[in-house]
């Protein structure tokens, strides 16, 4: 698709590459905490922070970063290949996925920000619920374009999903989760979202 062999390489990336890489990390952070004798219940409550991080996180990137229209060429240029190409190609299953160009360097700046805010005993579990927010929503972005989603909550997730990227209506920024939707009020119309889809 791009002329530049280094954009191309950097708009690509396999799907299962974000799991191999963040899992095994993902884990030792995990066993950091239950080294540091922690509770079980702390623990359980710095993975629910660290998730609603990643949910509000995930919100923001694709609202105001990935979503961002510029004046610029370079600008243009570079949020079409950040998130662009993927609305252009929905079902290109090497571009559903964040590239770790971009997964790695922000998991390294929410890591430092956590360890700085809560220390490097509550940072270890509060990374591992990011962590997990993020897989989930790599997991989930992937199955909505590929997957049938049999489940009811399958169903719905695709659902949501899909109004964003085919009634053309500036809502639904979320993925893994609607939460920051119903919060700041950007479901759309849902009924005729939902119309506009089912008879696409």
């Amino acid at each position: 698709m791009f002329e530049t062999p280094l954009i191309e390489r950097f708009s690509r990336v396999h799907p299962v590459a974000p799991f191999i890489f963040w899992i095994p990390i993902l884990v030792y952070c995990l066993y950091e905490a239950l080294s540091a004798h922690l509770g079980v219940l702390a623990i359980a409550g710095a993975i629910l922070v660290g998730a609603l991080i990643w949910s509000i996180t995930e919100y923001v990137l694709h609202r105001f970063v990935f979503h961002r229209v510029t004046g610029t060429f370079a600008g243009r240029r570079f949020f079409f290949v950040l998130h662009g190409v993927h609305h252009d190609f929905p079902t290109d299953r090497t571009r559903l996925v964040m590239p770790l160009g971009v997964s790695i360097p922000m998991g390294l700046v929410i890591y430092i920000a956590l360890r700085l805010i809560a220390g490097p005993v509550w940072s270890a579990p509060a990374f591992v619920g990011f962590g997990i927010g993020y897989l989930s929503y790599d997991g989930i972005h992937y199955a909505t374009h590929h997957f049938r989603m049999t489940s009811r909550v399958g169903r719905w997730l695709k659902r949501y999903h899909m109004v964003h990227h085919h009634t053309g209506e500036n809502a639904r920024w979320g993925v893994s989760s609607p939460l920051w939707d119903w919060v700041f009020g950007t479901m759309g119309e849902t009924k005729k979202s939902t119309a506009v889809v089912s008879q696409s």
